[in-house]
């Protein structure tokens, strides 16, 4: 894995752990005969370093010039491992690369190689070196939470910090998932959804009490004691006693049955059917298996596909499938271990892992795990019965799914490549910033900028820009962009400065040393995408030009005089505007970019403008003073109930007549401009 010993230098391991090395003066390694150059002096720098560091389990973090992180490693003994660096050979090219780019070394000391470990996953999660293998989309998973801190024990999806007194279930793979199981769980417990503000505003049932998906404890169609036994069996199923609640609902059903009171026992039936639907829409479902999490790693061309599964009370609770990035010549298994130690470094474990391949240190990982989670954590590579099932189904899902990602990312670059040939580009661009602002008459201004590239949306690199300039105009579009892109480039110029062009003095080991491609993530843009014409691109380029960035291409995307997509017009520096073929699959790739720049804009901009509406009250809509907005609080509960009401409910409120329900209908519906 990315930061174990066996990482960097494989030969760092005839390193015994029982004998001091002795460190090798630095004309000795002019001696070794290696000629002049950056991996003679990377060699100088770790020499120099391994004088100082420490003889003790720790981490280190190996910088460049400019005093980016390149690699984060861990290591029984820093000194030791440090010092296996200055040898003039055994290293692949990758290690020479690393070498030949430190220009410092740093250390940090802990008490055993666990912590170290631990340690090391969390800085690489933070600081992403680029020699590591690096966890992408590491996006929180959902739970379901049900809530402790009511009378009324409310039911809902979670994420985040577990801030809420409650029991958490999960994780689940997607939200989808999440929605899906609490829709099948409302229906078999009748556990209320709404927040507690909509909960104490009611005064009769509301529409998921007609449609058999809550008990309406708010209006008290159901008492404490039975609304409490609910909690309780909803509690139960969720903790793995599936069965034992399923026997109880039967028996209650039969009782029912046999007392004629077949009213009742069409409830038990209707909860035992939701039952079925929460554990038949689940795929495969083990059966000895009662909580583990599943991780299989398929490798292809280059790439790492990683698929896991979540099983929990013995139910399947969704897979997701992951790719990270790491260099060509690590094999599954080193892979796999590195990406297990960034997994779970911001997760709860669960208390059996199951792998596809063996990684390295696969004991010292597991006692880490269990350390962090303070129970016992199995980490297996099942060879025989249902458990090598479970890994054999991952395989093939992590299989499939890079083969998917594969395919679209060779029509990606197919799309990429036409794109350089349909506008001269200087090269294929492997970055494209696409921008858009957003704004109702001036209101609440938002510009955004959205990236893709050859692996498509990189969504971790998109950002929005709330526009305060009061010089502007409302509705100024033009001065907005600028603003935007001044903002943008001015910050990228200071901290990311252009690395300088390759001369023809420079070795291949240097240019590798000062750049690497593989990843795709340079900061700088090789083409700017505009949304709208000629002006736009005019304000853009003399805004650019302003803060000394003249070589980035540019191109405005305007569409037709009816606004219609497949009409677009292309706007160019210095060239004519040109059009392409209304079905020319490019065509639909630039709509897709300008579409993605706009749903972003228009997102960022409503939350903008949700947030100054719950700052300032309800009083901004015309008509809306404190006692009708006192009035559709106490009807609606919530100012997101009151943004989803129809203009019927909106004119059911006291106090509101039919035109002052079409002003508040219009002021959150309304469509939003640029």
């Amino acid at each position: 894995m990315a930061g174990r010993d066996k990482d960097i230098d494989p030969a760092s391991e005839l390193v015994e752990d029982d004998e001091e090395q002795a460190l090798p003066e630095s004309d000795e390694l002019i001696s070794l005969g290696e000629s002049a150059g950056p991996l003679k002096a990377g060699r100088a720098t770790l020499l120099r370093h391994a004088k100082l560091a420490p003889s003790s389990p720790g981490v280190y973090r190996m910088l460049d010039a400019a005093g980016e992180v390149l690699y984060v490693g861990k290591a029984k003994n820093i000194r030791k491992r440090i010092t296996s660096y200055t040898r003039p050979t055994g290293h692949d090219t990758r290690i020479e690369r690393v070498i030949a780019a430190t220009a410092a070394v740093e250390f940090v000391t802990t008490a055993t190689e666990t912590e170290a470990l631990l340690l090391e996953a969390n800085l690489i999660k933070r600081l992403r070196p680029r020699f590591n293998v690096l966890l992408r989309d590491d996006k929180s998973f959902p739970y379901i939470l049900i809530t402790a801190d009511h009378w009324a024990p409310q039911i809902l999806k979670h994420r985040g910090a577990r801030s809420r007194e409650g029991r958490y279930y999960g994780p689940f793979a997607s939200v989808w998932a999440v929605n899906r199981t609490i829709t099948a769980l409302q229906r078999a417990f009748l556990l209320r959804s709404c927040s507690d503000g909509f909960f104490e505003s009611r005064t009769r049932p509301c529409l998921l009490h007609q449609i058999k998906r809550c008990s309406a404890p708010c209006t008290h169609e159901i008492d404490f004691a039975d609304y409490a036994e609910l909690v309780r069996e909803a509690n139960a199923f969720l903790s793995g006693k599936s069965q034992a609640v399923r026997d109880e609902l039967s028996a209650e059903m039969e009782n029912a049955a046999t007392d004629l009171d077949f009213e009742r026992a069409a409830i038990y039936r209707d909860r035992l059917a939701a039952l079925s639907a929460v554990q038949s829409t689940q795929g495969i479902n083990p059966r000895s298996t009662e909580e583990a999490d599943v991780f299989a790693i398929h490798q292809e061309g280059g790439f790492n596909g990683i698929e896991v599964f979540f099983f929990r009370t013995g139910q399947n609770w969704g897979n997701r499938a992951y790719f990270p990035r790491a260099d060509r010549s690590l094999g599954p298994g080193e892979v796999l271990g590195a990406f297990l130690a960034q997994f779970y470094d911001d997760k709860p474990c669960p208390s059996l892992i199951l792998l596809s391949h063996d990684v390295p240190e696969r004991e010292l990982l597991a006692e880490a795990l269990s350390a962090k989670s303070e129970r016992k954590v199995e980490i297996s590579v099942p060879q025989r019965g249902e458990k090598k099932e479970l890994v054999a189904h991952a395989l093939a899902n992590a299989r499939e799914a890079l083969g998917r990602k594969l395919a679209d990312t060779s029509s990606q670059q197919k799309l990429l490549k036409a794109m350089a040939d349909a506008f001269s580009l200087p090269r294929v661009p492997r970055r494209i910033e696409v921008y858009d602002n957003s704004h109702i008459q001036g209101s609440n201004a938002v510009g955004a900028m959205i990236v893709a590239g050859p692996a498509g949306f990189q969504k971790n690199q998109y950002r929005k820009f709330n526009i305060r300039s009061t010089a502007l105009a409302p509705g100024d579009d033009f001065g907005m962009m600028r603003q935007v892109l001044e903002r943008r480039f001015k910050r990228l110029i200071a901290e990311a400065p252009r690395v300088p062009d390759q001369s023809p003095g420079t070795t291949a080991l240097e240019t590798l040393a000062l750049t690497d491609d593989h990843d795709g993530e340079q900061p700088w843009p090789d083409l700017v995408l505009i949304d709208g014409g000629q002006g736009q691109l005019n304000a853009a380029r003399e805004t650019l030009t302003a803060v000394g960035v003249t070589d980035v291409p540019m191109i405005g995307v305007a569409k037709g005089p009816d606004r219609d997509a497949g009409n677009e017009t292309f706007y160019l520096m210095d060239s004519p505007a040109v059009k392409l073929p209304p079905r020319d699959p490019l065509l639909y790739f630039i709509q897709r970019l300008r579409d993605e720049a706009h749903r972003f804009a228009i997102g960022s901009h409503r939350t903008r403008r949700k947030k100054d509406i719950r700052e300032s009250g309800l009083q901004e809509i015309p008509g809306i003073g404190p006692t009708r907005k006192r009035a559709l609080l106490h009807h609606f509960g919530t100012l997101k109930a009151i943004e989803r009401a129809s203009l019927s409910d909106l004119a059911q409120v006291s106090g509101i007549n039919e035109d002052t329900a079409r002003k508040i209908y219009d002021y959150f519906h309304e469509s939003v401009g640029r």
